[in-house]
């Protein structure tokens, strides 16, 4: 089996120039050259940032809902009530409740993908922050999902909405979308989703603000993109 995967991994390998950094447009047509696996793999896309996060006003965090969509089924929880409720419900929420929930999430059962919340539950999901945390679970304003407007956020999470948040070393991860997207989708989603970053550049950080950038599928090399083009997108 070892074998087998090596062999197919240094075929994947022959593809991609690694001295080279591709255009987003290369790179789109590239990645679909990459499937290896009998699954819809998910395109990844890799950030490095010359960003410090331990300081507050250089975190970059926040939401973007891809042109294309990601590909992916999105389970949603939302935590409201009364007419908030049947707003998320009717806008298409698989689960919608609240202590109740707080009650299931706390015996384990976490069959969703994404929470959204009411303002006025946050109170309720403080009961269970410690599960949902670690998951990166948490509802949070700065990608949407604590608002009142409970219908565009379920709508935005279903429609195709990445979170994205840099981690201690300054990298950014996120599925862009699945390889069997056209190569104008997976253009048009990692053109949206570094705009999106670019937008968030911290006035404190200093030098070049990408530093590097890659993308790859699950199973596969890496194609190095080029930054100089990544940090004109607007």
């Amino acid at each position: 089996m070892g074998k087998n995967i090596s062999k197919r991994y240094k075929l994947l390998l022959d593809k991609v120039d690694q001295a080279k950094e591709y255009s987003v447009l290369e790179s789109a047509s590239l990645v679909k050259e990459l499937k290896s696996a009998k699954f819809d793999e998910t395109i990844e896309i890799a950030l490095n940032l010359n960003v410090d996060p331990r300081h507050a006003d250089q975190m970059v965090r926040g939401a973007i809902v891809l042109p294309a969509g990601t590909g992916k089924i999105v389970r949603v929880a939302v935590f409201a009530k009364d007419a908030k409720a049947d707003e998320a419900r009717a806008a298409g929420a698989d689960l919608v409740g609240g202590d109740d929930l707080v009650e299931d999430i706390k015996n384990g059962k976490i069959d969703f993908d994404i929470v959204v919340a009411t303002p006025d539950m946050m109170g309720v999901i403080g009961k269970i922050g410690r599960i949902l945390g670690p998951k990166g679970l948490m509802p949070n304003p700065k990608t949407g999902t604590v608002t009142m407007d409970v219908s565009k956020a379920v709508q935005n999470v279903k429609g195709g909405q990445v979170n994205f948040r840099v981690d201690k070393k300054g990298n950014i991860h996120a599925g862009i979308g699945k390889v069997s997207f056209s190569p104008d989708q997976i253009n048009q989603n990692i053109v949206a989703f570094v705009a999106a970053i670019n937008k968030l550049k911290p006035s404190t950080a200093k030098g070049r603000y990408i530093k590097s950038a890659a993308l790859s599928l699950t199973m596969s090399p890496a194609i190095n993109l080029d930054v100089k083009e990544l940090l004109e997108l607007k």
